[in-house]
């Protein structure tokens, strides 16, 4: 039997699926960003989809399928090659805040999810000016 204290914010949220729509949304409006698109190299958009919500799941208390397949997140390191400033970083957690918001979370789970993406997101600035 779980108790209450063993429940993880992954389930909390309804899983796996949660995370599938969450992240399929984010893509449905990066791939209509012209920040942002340009970011994603058509064949791997896919690839970036399933990395992230992998990425998420594992994060978030769900199954390690991310760590399993790519070793240690090192969000930085692999977001390096990228030219992040602040204009792609607030596109980013504009679009990323609209798939949060779409899910209907209860607020003190939505402002978890987005408190996270919003410093995770910060972190990744590469680029000043």
């Amino acid at each position: 039997m779980t108790t209450p204290e063993q429940i993880t914010f992954y389930d909390a949220v309804g899983g796996e699926e949660t995370f599938r729509r969450l992240v399929s949304r984010f893509y449905q409006g990066v791939a209509a960003d012209p920040l942002l698109r340009p970011l994603y190299p058509e064949e791997d958009l896919a690839g970036a989809e399933e990395r992230l919500r992998q990425f998420l799941v594992q994060y978030w208390g769900g199954p390690s399928t991310y760590s399993q397949r790519r070793g240690h997140p090192a969000l930085r390191m692999r977001h390096a090659r990228f030219a992040i400033g602040q204009a792609e970083r607030d596109a980013w957690l504009r679009h990323m805040t609209e798939a949060v918001d779409s899910l209907e979370l209860p607020e003190p789970l939505r402002a978890m999810l987005l408190d996270y993406l919003t410093v995770a997101s910060q972190a990744l600035i590469n680029q000043r000016g």
